[in-house]
């Protein structure tokens, strides 16, 4: 039996295709939810999960970051996807008489000058690939969905115009999930260390604890805070930095931050993504 990866959403799914294009050998496991993939992973159903976190247009997943410190499960690799957003369609419907197109909240905006100039009308619904199993169920050829082109393959739906996306570098990352940790270094370029940390109740005690990143030469590539249990006085803080915690100057740069700290988890450790600086620099 093939070993599963769960995703949110249906099958045809970004997240589907994420699956598919860093793990060709595990079946996709369809999830309605991100807590739904997260806790597939946990309880077996799934033996790895693919979370989406950042989109380079729309920016970050809402609620995933609070989601992942309190998974249990451990960060073992990332993928980065370029969105191509297609309008797909009924066989025999037509770019200039459809007037609505369904998909994600998060994918409205991000073809939104596409939509405005064929004055077609967004409609959200909860999932891509949803949007284009419905037009697929349906008789109506005047309503489109927002989606990859792997969903017209799965649905049988046309492609009237492809590659609608208003910004040419559109990218979504993803969070490969697993239920232990893997701290091999493994690839051919740097390796990434994730962390979740509370800063001490002190005077500059977030200015202190990256001090010790920058006089240790290591790079942060992500540091985002949010709150902790709805409180405005709890603040944790999601970073990520190059390099593995066996490196010198990460035990050291780590070692000033837990002075000033009075919780750090470390997510995961994996492998930069072979095109996280093309993407980053796109």
């Amino acid at each position: 039996m093939s070993p599963k990866i769960a995703f949110q959403g249906e099958l045809g799914a970004y997240g589907h295709q994420a699956c598919a294009e860093a793990r060709p050998d595990h079946a996709p496991l369809p999830c309605p939810t991100f807590t739904a993939a997260i806790e597939a992973v946990r309880t077996g159903d799934a033996d790895l999960g693919m979370i989406a976190v950042e989109n380079s247009t729309y920016g970050r997943v809402a609620d995933v970051h609070s989601l992942l410190p309190q998974s249990g499960l451990h960060i073992v690799d990332e993928q980065f996807i370029r969105v191509h957003i297609n309008l797909l369609a009924k066989q025999g419907a037509r770019l200039d008489k459809v007037k609505t197109a369904f998909g994600h909240v998060v994918i409205l905006p991000q073809c939104a000058g596409f939509l405005r100039e064929n004055g077609i009308t967004p409609r959200a619904k909860s999932d891509n690939a949803k949007a284009a199993r419905d037009v697929a169920e349906g008789e109506d050829l005047t309503v489109g969905a927002l989606a990859s082109e792997l969903a017209a393959d799965i649905y049988g739906l046309d492609i009237l115009a492809r590659n609608i996306e208003d910004a040419s570098n559109n990218t979504t990352r993803f969070l490969i999930m697993a239920r232990e940790p893997d701290y091999q270094r493994r690839g051919t370029g740097s390796m990434m260390t994730s962390f979740v940390f509370h800063v001490r109740n002190i005077p500059a005690a977030l200015y202190k604890a990256m001090g010790g990143f920058a006089t240790n030469g290591v790079n942060m590539t992500k540091l985002e805070s949010y709150m902790v249990g709805g409180s405005f006085t709890a603040t944790q803080f999601y970073a990520e930095i190059e390099g593995h915690p066996d490196d010198r100057n990460v035990q050291l740069a780590l070692e000033e931050l837990n002075y000033f700290t009075d919780y750090m988890h470390v997510m995961g450790v994996y492998p930069e993504a072979p095109h996280r600086r093309d993407r980053l620099q796109t």
